[in-house]
């Protein structure tokens, strides 16, 4: 089974060395004499990336941490080349709640003091999410650390939160506010450009949202099994019925095993007939997944994969609108 252990920051002494030798000012901290071209934007996973690329437009350069769908961001191990990726960057985006904690361990090493956007405090089930300024932004040369968050500080994982916010359209839609808010004040000549690429992004989250609502109007209350918490955000947005027992798809999602009276109420579940679909993520899974899955397959309940980062060739509206009609075909088929 694949352990979701998160793994620190290791960098050798010759790699911290070589980064000693980088003189000069952090491109962190732009000026409005010697501001570059493009913002570089610095995202934890190309999920969020995508964003900011939607967004920023020919006016930033978006460089992602994880872009391999094969690759678990708990799992991630950051590297010296990371780190100086960090060190240059004039915007970072992470989703937070322990999801990316590299991220974290990422930005004290290389003592960035770009602003940071942590995507869970624009969840409405995060803890203190009504209390987070969305227009909050660091001063320039000053730490992103030095500004109060949400309770929980967006940070470490949180007991009963779902931490993959980038399946909830409401929630990208704030996000994607908030990146053209903040590249507004690193390049003030383009605000006007990042306000109507976010106006027209979240036009078409609301073609997704549109997507969905077609979903509930012919399915709602639909059972559907999750292997783990990934793509509940979603299911519910479609009006569907999340029927996996909370001990299995959280068992899963901290790499443990899935107590065997959980593992007998699944399949009974899945026997049962009352599941429509089945989604799985292809990126964690054991032996437990695996016998449930299969036991779908037998029972002839569609089996459908959704990711946690993004296929290759996608950007983050065309990735979802997949994901949304392939749940779609499911519950038809």
């Amino acid at each position: 089974m694949t352990r979701r252990i998160l793994a620190p920051v290791v960098l050798g002494a010759a790699s911290v060395l070589a980064l000693a030798g980088c003189a000069g000012a952090s491109p962190s901290a732009q000026s409005s004499t010697d501001a570059p071209d493009t913002i570089t934007v610095v995202a934890s996973t190309d999920v969020y990336g995508s964003i900011a690329e939607a967004v920023g437009g020919d006016f930033v350069d978006v460089q992602s941490i994880i872009t391999s769908p094969t690759q678990d961001p708990h799992e991630y191990e950051a590297s010296a080349q990371d780190q100086l990726t960090l060190k240059n960057a004039g915007l970072i985006i992470e989703n937070g709640a322990g999801y990316d904690a590299f991220m974290e361990s990422l930005r004290e090493a290389s003592g960035s003091t770009a602003p940071v956007i942590t995507a869970v405090e624009f969840n409405h089930d995060y803890p203190g999410a009504e209390d987070h300024d969305h227009e909050e932004t660091p001063a320039p040369g000053e730490s992103a650390d030095t500004h109060d968050h949400a309770e929980g500080d967006g940070h470490d994982h949180i007991d009963g939160f779902n931490e993959h916010v980038w399946y909830d359209p409401h929630t990208v839609e704030h996000v994607a506010e908030d990146i053209a808010e903040h590249l507004g004040e690193l390049a003030p000549d383009h605000a006007a450009d990042f306000t109507a690429n976010a106006e027209a992004f979240v036009e078409q989250i609301a073609g997704l949202e549109d997507s969905l609502g077609e979903i509930e109007a012919t399915d709602a209350g639909a059972k559907v099994f999750v292997t783990e918490p990934v793509p509940v955000y979603l299911v519910e947005a479609a009006g569907l019925d999340n029927a996996t027992p909370n001990e299995f798809s959280e068992a899963v999602e901290e790499g443990q095993d899935v107590p065997p009276a959980t593992l007998l109420e699944s399949l009974q579940l899945i026997d049962s007939g009352e599941v429509k679909v089945m989604i799985v993520n292809p990126q964690t899974g054991g032996a437990e997944t695996t016998q449930v899955e299969d036991e779908a397959k037998a029972k002839n309940i569609p089996v459908i994969e959704f990711t946690e980062t993004l296929p290759e060739g996608q950007t983050y509206i065309s990735w979802m609108q997949s994901n949304i009609m392939a749940l779609s075909d499911a519950l038809t088929a």
